[in-house]
């Protein structure tokens, strides 16, 4: 990594999710010039970067870039924290303005944004990275490691459970939006996709047995796994042991029936996001697509009764 500190724009700056964009910057010793929100509760930039120019509206945030490129100053990188429907758009301005790209996930919504972004990218000569920083985590490393080593064709059985309690905002706010957020398996669920995705090889088949508001339920087939998957907002979903500790999130992936712990481990992964990328070993969109297809796919189609391999959460719901 070189040691001139780098220049940074980030979009969407007070989101839940910024923050952790805001620690890698700094830990990788890099500046924060700009910074936009349309909400204003920014607070969170005295721990940072306080130096920090902050915008509320788009386009002075946007002739601010160019009037720092005209005073000989060039923004290197743009972090995009804001909601899913606008990624695309977001990765556009910065490649515009001859910036790198470091997006959450998921990168884009539809699958044919990531040829028209790729396309930009050559244009530019920009870059486009997301935080796929699931991947980096070492237990899930590991994990594929095993399986690369040893599969040999097997198809393994695995069971992926995650319940997210949110409250009655969510389903006000742009992620109870469907065709802004993606919906649940694309908000909550895409990072465990890519994760799968990246072990297990690619998708073969994808049934959806159960499409609701908060929550989703289905089976996809990959070249070395089979999966049966269920994704919740709903608190009532909940373990009864899970209730009982007063916890609101529930996390389960077991591989062959044996349980994958990997619940600590995430608090500095963005900041090896942030390190890899900066040594030009940050992921690519087309490391993106099939999670990208995949939650797409759930979106777009009508579920099936369920049948054969289904989550077993689903008979407590359509009982």
């Amino acid at each position: 990594m070189e040691n001139t500190p780098k220049n940074f724009g980030l979009i969407g700056v007070a989101g839940y999710i910024a923050v952790r964009h805001l620690r890698a910057i700094k830990d990788t010793g890099n500046r924060l010039l700009a910074s936009l929100d349309k909400f204003d509760s920014v607070g969170i930039l005295d721990s940072y970067f306080p130096e920090s120019d902050f915008f509320v509206e788009f386009e002075r945030f946007d002739r601010h870039f160019e009037k720092l490129k005209r005073s000989g100053t060039m923004i290197d990188y743009v972090s995009i924290c804001s909601p899913n429907y606008l990624h695309d758009s977001h990765i556009r301005f910065a490649l515009r303005h001859k910036a790198h790209a470091i997006c959450e996930k998921p990168v884009v919504l539809n699958p044919w944004n990531i040829d028209a972004l790729q396309e930009i990218e050559k244009e530019t000569g920009k870059e486009v990275y997301t935080i796929l920083q699931v991947r980096l985590h070492p237990k899930i490393q590991e994990l594929r490691k095993k399986v690369i080593e040893n599969s040999e064709g097997k198809k393994h059985d695995i069971d992926l459970t995650y319940i997210t309690s949110r409250g009655n905002w969510y389903f006000f706010s742009w992620k109870g939006d469907v065709h802004k957020s993606g919906g649940v398996a694309t908000n909550i669920g895409v990072h465990f996709f890519d994760m799968l995705s990246w072990i297990f090889g690619k998708e073969q088949n994808n049934i959806v047995h159960l499409s609701m508001p908060d929550k989703a339920a289905g089976f996809i087939e990959l070249e070395n796994a089979r999966i049966r998957w269920f994704l919740s907002l709903d608190a009532n979903d909940l373990p009864d042991e899970t209730k009982s500790q007063g916890k609101r999130t529930y996390r389960s992936i077991t591989v062959d029936g044996r349980e994958i712990e990997f619940s600590e481990g995430f608090t500095d992964l963005h900041t090896v996001s942030y390190t890899e990328i900066l040594k030009g070993n940050g992921f690519r969109l087309e490391e993106c697509r099939q999670s990208v297809e995949t939650v797409y796919n759930i979106r777009n189609q009508q579920p099936v009764a369920p049948k054969g391999e289904y989550h077993p959460m689903i008979r407590k719901i359509l009982k």
